[in-house]
């Protein structure tokens, strides 16, 4: 990976440009971000900036410049998009300790306690169930720490479906991903897709598509978001290919695409990130030859 691929794939101005803000700017932008993350309960940021410091050098500087002053102050998402990003990726590389505390930020950043589990969900599918199960532990036993109890009160289970029922759900779901570009009957393109997978098409298509991505807890639009981010922090390049598209018609931007690979840079690393930007650039310049193709 060279810096002329990294610097061709990797924008990281407001609009798309450099910028040249002071050091004071960029500061001044993360102690804004860092009160939020904190729920505005510190009474004095530059003393959370100065700890980073003091406990990690300049690791801790560039994780309070650079993560909350270079990345998380930009515009083109939302501090809950944002959130949504980095729980998924936490939740599929393992990493609890920070999965916990960005619970809670998620929470200070506008997710509820059940979108949060959402993406959990979400992870069982792409990442795995390992991942899945522990993630969840750890989001429990910060909900518990939240409430100060031992035990959270029994959850509602899953959506009792007869396979029937899941297909119908399903083909529903795969016209959704696909802008239409399935098969309009549902036993022709169940059977498509396990002509072309196999006996793994029938596990995707009545769970990944007829028992997951049909629930409600979470609209198209953040599914996809998760499962973007949860792919490109895997390095599934195919898969991308894919869901980016999907991405596209579930009413995700190209822009807000491109920000979550620049959110990746600092939860995923760069090499993923520039993995993500090229698999993303590469699934618009196919979606943009198809639609010349049709005109």
């Amino acid at each position: 990976m060279t810096s002329g691929t990294i610097c061709g794939a990797l924008e990281l101005g407001r609009g798309g440009i450099m910028e040249n803000r002071s050091y004071e700017e960029r500061h001044q932008a993360a102690l804004e971000i860092f009160d939020a993350f904190m729920g505005g309960s510190v009474a004095e940021p530059e003393r959370g900036a100065r700890s980073f410091t003091r406990q990690h050098g300049a690791l801790g500087t560039f994780a309070f410049d650079v993560v909350m002053g270079d990345v998380w102050s930009r515009p083109q998402l939302s501090r809950r998009d944002r959130s949504l990003i980095v729980i998924s990726v936490l939740a599929t590389i393992g990493s609890t300790e920070e999965l916990s505390l960005h619970t809670q930020i998620g929470l200070n950043n506008g997710l509820t306690r059940s979108e949060i589990e959402e993406i959990v969900i979400h992870v069982a599918a792409y990442a795995g169930f390992p991942m899945a199960m522990q993630a969840s532990r750890v989001i429990t036993s910060r909900f518990c720490e939240i409430d100060g109890v031992e035990r959270l009160p029994e959850r509602e289970g899953a959506a009792k479906l007869s396979d029937t029922e899941r297909r119908e759900r399903a083909h529903e779901v795969r016209k959704s991903l696909t802008g239409g570009r399935c098969a309009d009957d549902i036993d022709a393109d169940y059977a498509a897709l396990v002509e072309h997978l196999g006996e793994v098409g029938v596990i995707a298509y009545h769970w990944a598509f007829g028992d997951l991505w049909a629930r409600t807890e979470l609209n198209r639009r953040d599914r996809s978001m998760v499962v973007i981010s949860i792919l490109t922090a895997l390095s599934r390049i195919d898969e991308l290919a894919f869901h980016v598209p999907a991405g596209l018609n579930h009413g995700l931007s190209r822009v807000e695409i491109e920000e979550i690979m620049v959110q990746m840079t600092i939860y995923g690393g760069i090499p993923r990130a520039v993995e993500g930007i090229q698999a993303a650039k590469g699934a618009f310049a196919k979606v943009e030859a198809k639609s010349k193709n049709q005109f």
